[in-house]
């Protein structure tokens, strides 16, 4: 088969791949074209796809508005100590259902696929009600422990993966070498998880620096206390929407995981298709 009669077998598909490109991005790109458009051009009849002329005063606004760096540590704070506690654990669940043999272990297996499975959102008076009882409501405490569940399933069921990828032969050499067995996992197994650990890092981040109803329901009264995802709505009040600030903030609020992103892309693709073959 000639490369011209190839490429066009290949035209459908590269056609639906760009249509698929243009609806994700789209969105993405007229955020930040309003971010820089002022208030008139905004509000005005006809949509202009290109700034004519662009202005920096709803990033001013954003910038300025009542609690924007606290809510910002918040959001740093809650995310990275979910993560970070959803790694360690994940990463011995992940071990011990890889590397070892104990009764329940198909059980537990299905149980973590069930959690990962399941709408979080049923969760949300329960877990009110449970924050409220417990007097930990208003408290980044509890909304980072509810970050810590929602992303422990997904860390287990990718480490678990990408542990299974790697042979056991490798620790058991190390251990004929003179390692221990927690020496073997150490300096053999843990760096041919770097990949696994950096993708299940990243997803697990952006799952918890995006969410809106828990952070919404669990911090009422503590306005101090409040993230990025709610911080946003603040730009809507009685008396409408301040369009330019709002996607002004946006921006602001995906640059973190979007530099994060750029980063470690290489290594995160590695790990999704790691963490994805070999059960």
């Amino acid at each position: 088969m000639t490369a011209a009669r190839r490429g066009l077998r290949r035209l459908p598909l590269n056609a639906a791949a760009l249509l698929v490109l243009v609806l994700s991005a789209f969105p993405v790109y007229w955020m930040a074209v309003t971010a820089f458009e002022p208030t008139a051009a905004i509000e005005g009849a006809d949509p202009t796809f290109f700034p004519l002329h662009p202005t920096l005063a709803h990033f001013r606004t954003a910038v300025r508005a009542d609690g924007f760096a606290g809510y910002w540590r918040n959001s740093l704070v809650v995310t990275l100590g979910a993560v970070l506690m959803a790694l360690v654990v994940a990463l011995l669940a992940a071990f011990a259902v890889a590397r070892m043999r104990w009764r329940g272990r198909r059980a537990f297996l299905l149980l973590v696929f069930t959690a990962q499975m399941a709408p979080w959102e049923a969760l949300l008076i329960p877990m009110y009600i449970i924050a409220r009882d417990t007097g930990m409501l208003d408290r980044l405490s509890m909304l980072t422990l509810v970050y810590f569940m929602t992303t422990l399933p997904f860390t287990i069921v990718t480490l678990r993966g990408f542990l299974a990828a790697i042979p056991a032969e490798l620790e058991e050499a190390a251990q004929v070498d003179g390692c221990t067995r927690p020496q073997a996992f150490r300096r053999v197994t843990f760096p041919l998880l770097a990949p696994g650990l950096l993708s299940t890092s990243l997803f697990g981040f952006i799952t918890a620096w995006n969410e809106f109803a828990f952070a919404n329901t669990l911090i009422i009264k503590n306005q101090s206390a409040r993230t990025l995802p709610v911080w946003l709505s603040s730009f809507s009040n009685v008396f409408g929407t301040d369009w330019g600030a709002t996607m002004a903030a946006s921006c602001l609020f995906m640059l973190p995981v979007l530099a994060v992103f750029l980063l470690l892309q290489n290594r995160v693709t590695t790990g999704m298709t790691a963490g994805a073959v070999k059960g």
